[in-house]
């Protein structure tokens, strides 16, 4: 498959790049050439900028075309009329966030999306961030009707993922001692590892598939309690789990999600409770959790300081630092007998029904 890529030196896009190219795929990436530009000497790279300078796309064909980094509808309507006749298929790498009420557990692909009232904004913001992926859903579809493949991701996950949304776990647990572990070890989580989002893509490519698919996981579910345990075992650690409620951490304005990766309050549960039958149907699967904890600690220790502050900068705020969750934690262990702490948690897998 000749297969073109926006962006590919980072995070996904890597893990499509080292996908294709182990299928033996033909890859061009279209990139500005500022991040990880000497990765994959062995493609062909075009230089170029989405917003006005796609020069270098015109006059070339490829079979299918994956862009994991549209973000703003007017730019990706400028990529998707251009490639009309280009490509006999384009994959967009959407978000679960579009839904207008994600908070709802078990939105599937029917569920209303979010809307702005002037269309025009591109300003990317908590607010306007899902609203404008639909906007970018429709810019795509217009411009190539039936041949488009809209990939609503959930949080994705491992090696190269430089936000820190799963790697903290793994690292954090990996340190041992007394660890928060927020809300309770039941609540579902939903994430997707990286290499298997790539290699479905693919396969979807490949075969011409078109439409809206959720694609997040695992399946079978996992607990947030699982995954805890998971990590520790993994990590060999000596890590207890004290599990502090979710009001008494909003009341101190802990961030959902992202000062407590894969936390969120449990009236917003939807986050992590999403319908995914379709994608599952479709073929993504998903590799053993400790596979994908193993390697995200693996990568994550090959991190020096400054890359991990620079990742840290992508969430706003970052995970929670060694003096905030001891401070919670003391606080809280002197308002709660016994402080909470969990006993052993069952294994990966046994969690909730698929949703």
């Amino acid at each position: 498959m000749k297969l073109l890529i926006f962006g590919g030196t980072r995070f996904v896009g890597r893990h499509l790049v080292e996908a294709a190219l182990a299928r033996g795929d033909q890859v061009t990436l279209f990139n500005r050439g500022q991040t990880d530009a000497d990765l994959f000497p062995e493609v062909e790279k075009l230089k170029g900028d989405r917003d006005g300078g796609l020069d270098a796309l015109k006059g070339r064909t490829w079979d299918a075309v994956v862009d994991t980094c549209g973000f703003v509808p007017r730019i990706v309507r400028a990529s998707a009329e251009l490639l009309r006749d280009a490509v006999a298929h384009y994959t967009f790498v959407s978000s679960c966030s579009v839904y207008a009420d994600p908070t709802k557990p078990g939105v599937d692909e029917s569920g209303p999306v979010g809307k702005l009232e002037d269309e025009t904004v591109e300003e990317i913001t908590a607010e306007t961030y899902g609203p404008l992926k639909a906007l970018c859903e429709q810019a795509v579809e217009q411009a190539l009707p039936g041949h488009a493949f809209h990939v609503r991701a959930g949080l994705i996950v491992g090696p190269y993922d430089y936000t820190d949304r799963f790697s903290y776990w793994p690292r954090r647990i990996g340190q041992g001692g007394e660890v928060l572990a927020p809300g309770k070890p039941e609540a579902p989580v939903q994430f997707v590892d990286g290499r298997d989002l790539a290699e479905w893509i693919l396969r979807m490519a490949e075969g011409r598939k078109a439409g809206v698919f959720n694609a997040t996981g695992p399946n079978p579910p996992v607990t947030l309690g699982e995954l805890l345990e998971a990590c520790r075992l993994v990590a060999g650690s000596d890590a207890r789990f004290t599990w502090v409620d979710s009001a008494f951490l909003v009341e101190r304005k802990v961030a959902p999600y992202s000062e407590l990766p894969l936390w969120v309050p449990e009236e917003t549960q939807g986050f992590n409770a999403f319908n995914c039958r379709k994608a599952w149907a479709a073929g993504l699967s998903f590799r053993p959790l400790d596979e994908t904890i193993r390697d995200t600690w693996k990568w994550d220790a090959t991190r020096s300081p400054e890359q991990r502050m620079a990742g840290a900068r992508a969430m706003i705020p970052g995970p929670l630092g060694g003096d905030r969750e001891r401070d919670l934690l003391d606080e809280w262990l002197s308002h709660v007998p016994n402080g909470g702490q969990s006993a052993s948690i069952s294994s990966p897998g046994s969690g909730r029904d698929a949703t």
